[in-house]
């Protein structure tokens, strides 16, 4: 037991031993250093920027300075030039060691792919650079190189000359790289660049030289100024040249466009001036056949009024003649006085309906005076349609006189059909009674009789002259008398009674037997020669000519 435990510490311990040993080996090289391990192998190995193993006691680590390094190149004194003028410079170079990684040269002799071949690195220059420059400082190498550098640089002056130095510092410096670069490629060292800082002369001819070429440039900026103010005059002659030119162009593109506008306005004007006037006459149309439509609608309507007013009518003189039927068949005194009575209200109502058919009668004079009024504008303007107007006036006014002409010869009729059924009741009264019926019959006639020939003339009361063309000029008056007859021969026919003949039997009788039919005669006569018939007021300023044309 202890002869294994011995055995298994021996082997740990050994173990540690190795990884100690191991550990102690590892090395990571920083970019700007390369390490390189030799000792086992004929090429060394080289770490830039990575780790690796350093076998202890069987190799070996050395260090090699990789970063960019800069070193002052001075003359240190003045340095004759090829036109043998002493120069001070100083100059600036910046040198790095070189690598395997900066080998762009095969063993053979052949540029790598890719690489530029203007920078040629073999292997050699590599090997040179290890074997100068290992283990040696930023300063060591700095040193180390100085005088190599400072010697070339005396050599390149010597081949320049003052004005070339001062006006191509970098032809200088880009040469005195290329010299030097050929004696750093033997110590593996690589110039990446060389500036000239200042450039001093012992006799101050530098400064002799910037104020000739001071005058000199004075005297060029002079004529280049004159030039320029010279060219500035020019371009500025032609510059306004152009612009009156320009301007000229522009007021003649303004006035011919201000022309074309004002000829474009007149014809837009001119078109709506048309435009309108057809849109005048459009609505002066469109309004006369509106109020034709209206005119018609109207007389249509009063014709529609006038017959509804003429079937009152007819049902008044049927209740009228109901209610006579019932007074009929009371005693004659009852009669008497109820008719008495009766003709005193239906004179009332009469006078009532007189005047509510003047006031009806002068509203249409008055809406038959502005219409009027309009036809006669509207003749003015048409004589088409005024006549046509005209004609479609005249027969709303006929139909309307007629349709009124009618209506009191039926409530004449129905009046006298009335006195007729009161005379078959009065049969029993003999001679008076007849005489009565007769004087009551001339009473209705006569009292009806004007308003007969009111309504038929009243159509014509704003009319001031008719004019008959082609036809009889006695038609309007025989109209009248033809409506008057009519109603003459419908008592007549309804009563058997003539009112001419009794007008005329009345007139020839001096007495009267029965004292009641000699009043009631009176009173007829009385009550006829009351009646006041409204005559309408004709306003000659106001009133219109009607046209009638009649056919042949």
């Amino acid at each position: 037991m202890n002869g294994i435990n011995i055995g298994v510490i021996v082997a740990v311990v050994a173990v540690v031993v190795v990884l100690g040993i191991l550990m102690s080996g590892y090395v990571k090289a920083s970019p700007d250093k390369a390490y390189i391990i030799s000792g086992l192998k004929k090429e060394p190995k080289v770490l830039i920027g990575r780790a690796g193993i350093k076998i202890p006691f069987l190799e070996k680590k050395d260090e090699l300075m990789l970063r960019q390094i800069s070193i002052d190149i001075k003359t240190n004194g003045y340095i004759p030039t090829k036109d043998f003028i002493g120069v001070d410079i100083d100059a600036v170079a910046k040198v790095r060691v070189l690598t395997q990684r900066d080998i762009t040269v095969n063993k053979d002799g052949s540029l790598m792919s890719g690489c530029d071949p203007n920078k040629r690195v073999t292997h050699e220059m590599v090997q040179a650079a290890m074997k100068n420059f290992l283990n040696m400082r930023e300063q060591q190498i700095r040193e180390a190189l100085t005088d190599s550098l400072q010697g070339n640089m005396r050599e390149i002056i010597g081949t320049q000359c003052l004005k070339e130095l001062c006006n191509d510092r970098k032809t200088f410096g880009d040469e005195v790289q290329a010299k030097a670069q050929k004696d750093m490629n033997a110590l593996g060292i690589w110039i990446e660049s060389c500036n000239i800082q200042k450039i001093e002369d012992e006799n101050n001819l530098i400064t002799a030289l910037g104020q000739d070429n001071m005058s000199q440039i004075q005297k060029d900026a002079s004529v280049a100024k004159a030039q320029a103010d010279r060219d500035v005059a020019i371009a500025r002659a032609q510059a306004q040249k152009d612009a009156n030119d320009a301007q000229v162009i522009a007021d003649t593109e303004i006035a011919q466009k201000q022309t074309e506008l004002a000829i474009k306005k007149a014809e837009l004007k001119k078109e709506s001036d048309i435009k309108k006037a057809e849109a005048d006459a459009a609505y002066k149309i469109q309004e006369e056949e509106q109020r034709k439509t209206v005119e018609i609608t109207t007389a249509n309507a009063n014709l529609a009024r006038q017959e509804k007013e003429l079937e009152l009518k007819e049902r008044e003189v049927s209740i009228k003649e109901k209610a006579l039927e019932a007074e009929v068949k009371k005693t004659a005194e009852a009669n008497k006085y109820a008719a008495q009575q009766k003709a005193d209200a239906e004179q009332y109502e009469r006078q009532k309906r007189a005047e509510a058919e003047l006031f009806e009668i002068q509203r249409q004079a008055e809406a038959e005076k502005a219409k009027s009024e309009a036809e006669r504008f509207a003749k003015e303007q048409a004589a088409e349609a005024v006549k046509a107007a005209g004609l479609a006036e005249a027969a709303a006014v006929a139909a309307k006189g007629k349709a009124e002409a009618e209506a009191i010869q039926a409530k004449a009729e129905a009046e006298a059909a009335g006195i007729l059924k009161k005379a078959e009741a009065m049969k029993q009264y003999g001679d008076a009674a007849k005489q009565q019926m007769e004087l009551d019959t001339l009473k209705v006639y006569f009292e009806q009789l004007p308003k007969i020939a009111e309504a038929v003339a009243k159509g014509y009361t704003n009319v001031d002259s008719i004019k008959m063309f082609g036809g009889n000029t006695s038609q309007l008056a025989g109209d009248i008398m033809t409506t008057i007859t009519q109603v003459s021969d419908g008592i007549k026919e309804s009563t058997g009674i003539d009112p001419t003949e009794a007008l005329k039997g009345a007139l020839k009788k001096k007495e009267v037997n029965t004292p009641v039919a000699s009043t009631q005669a009176v009173a007829s006569t009385q009550d006829y020669t009351e009646v006041d018939t409204p005559k309408p007021k004709k306003d000659r300023k106001k009133a219109t000519t009607t046209e009638v044309t009649t056919e042949e």
